[in-house]
């Protein structure tokens, strides 16, 4: 029996369709959903979200939000933001990166900047560039 998936952002739906199963990183750890899951809703930390269908695996980079399992097999991911990991431009990711590291670096002397922002930009970029250089199977 399929799990209907749907992958959902604030600017645009990611995925839509019917797979086998999905592993998703919560905030307490991984968990996979298979057909006939319990209901569930639990938070969505940063990593890497595998999709199986009849295509086969499918990676896709998340940075937060929530998943629902819902009776019926549907699945409804709300990510802060999520990326297809052949969408993904990993020097743009690294070059993302590398400003949110200097910018870490600059805050060390001024006492405003929120250093959990910076933390978290540079987090969901770092998994940007893991997923994609595991898509395209980069050192």
């Amino acid at each position: 029996m399929p799990i209907t998936l749907k992958i959902v952002t604030p600017e645009r739906v990611v995925y839509e369709k019917e797979i086998q199963q999905v592993s998703v990183p919560t905030t307490t750890g991984e968990i996979t959903i298979l057909a006939n899951h319990i209901p569930l809703i639990s938070t969505l930390a940063a990593g890497e979200l595998k999709i199986l269908d009849q295509a086969g695996e499918h990676l896709i980079a998340v940075a937060g939000g929530a998943i629902e399992v819902r009776p019926g097999n549907d699945v409804i991911i709300l990510a802060d933001n999520a990326e297809r990991a052949e969408e993904i431009d990993i020097a743009r990711a690294e070059e993302a990166r590398k400003r949110a590291e200097a910018e870490m670096q600059k805050a060390k002397q001024a006492e405003d900047i929120d250093f959990a922002k910076l933390q978290a930009i540079m987090e969901r970029e770092l998994n940007r560039v893991r997923v994609g250089k595991k898509y395209r199977k980069l050192p």
